[in-house]
């Protein structure tokens, strides 16, 4: 069945500079999505409230959540989540892991791990405590519990260049594989690590600070010394086609202007349909719904 394209213009889980962009980014990818299998989420306008969770504008982002969820309800096939920021990744996840029978892993390629809690966050914004809150732990109405959530031992991330001191305690307790941006540049070190999760399908999120800024200007956080975009697109591919995918996200696009959102968009849309490219074919073998880079 053909992939279904969820997108979520959620900014309001950034606390960077950029943040509003990211809903220019969204709208921007989804103006090159297939019309007929995308579905566009409505974020709330007002910024919203922390209502005491120690997450900056907790209100907005749970009911953005929400309204996420009621739109993935109604896909049957594998969503790929258009952000936004990184918060975007939670229902999606969620909605896969329900679909999964416990046998999900999540490959988390992203600049950062997102595993602080809202204790332990420097800034408050949930784009990172994301991952956290996918694996259970943190505000009521975003942690992922029962059979949506994924455990500690299901993660595996990748590139990952800054990390907390709280997210270091948590990857040590729980012996989360961190791969290094060398690391993947081989795919076969990836898939292993996949592999001792000891899972059979696979969300892979890519948070597009992942790359280095050299490869995409429009970045909300920019860290130096990131992967190319060849070898991303490259790794997808591989992954997807060694597990079944199960779902997907794409965030971070922060472009600064429509006409630099143009320059970007050729890579954003080469990842896009590397993760496209996991999607099985319909039953009448029709391939999965794709997209190409812009000439």
């Amino acid at each position: 069945m053909p992939a279904t394209f969820v997108v979520v213009p959620l900014w309001q889980g950034s606390v960077s500079s950029r943040a509003m962009s990211l809903a220019d980014g969204a709208a921007a990818i989804l103006g090159d999505l297939p019309a007929t299998a995308t579905v566009t989420v409505e974020v709330p306008v007002e910024a919203g409230e922390s209502l005491g969770t120690g997450i900056r504008r907790y209100s907005a982002v749970r009911r953005t959540r929400e309204r996420t969820e009621e739109a993935l309800s109604t896909v049957t096939g594998t969503a790929i989540t258009v952000g936004g920021d990184c918060g975007v990744a939670l229902p999606g996840v969620a909605h896969a892991a329900r679909r999964s029978n416990g046998e999900l892993a999540v490959l988390w390629l992203d600049a950062h791990p997102d595993l602080n809690t809202p204790d332990s966050s420097p800034s408050g914004g949930f784009g990172g405590m994301a991952l956290r809150h996918i694996a259970g732990e943190g505000a009521d109405g975003l942690a992922l519990q029962g059979e949506s959530r994924v455990a500690p031992n299901r993660l595996v991330l990748g590139g990952v260049r800054a990390i907390d001191a709280e997210e270091h305690r948590f990857i040590e307790e729980h012996g989360i594989d961190v791969l290094t941006v060398e690391d993947l540049s081989d795919p076969t070190v990836v898939i292993s690590s996949l592999e001792a999760t000891g899972a059979s399908r696979v969300f892979v999120h890519i948070d597009l600070d992942v790359l280095d800024p050299s490869a995409l200007a429009g970045l909300s956080y920019p860290m130096p010394f990131g992967v190319d975009a060849t070898t991303l697109v490259a790794l997808v591919k591989a992954v997807v086609a060694r597990f079944p995918l199960a779902g997907a996200a794409i965030t971070g696009f922060a472009p600064s202007t429509p006409e630099a959102a143009d320059d970007d968009l050729p890579t954003i849309l080469r990842l896009v349909g590397a993760l496209a490219s996991g999607v099985a074919t319909d039953p009448a073998g029709e391939p999965a719904a794709s997209v190409s880079p812009t000439p």
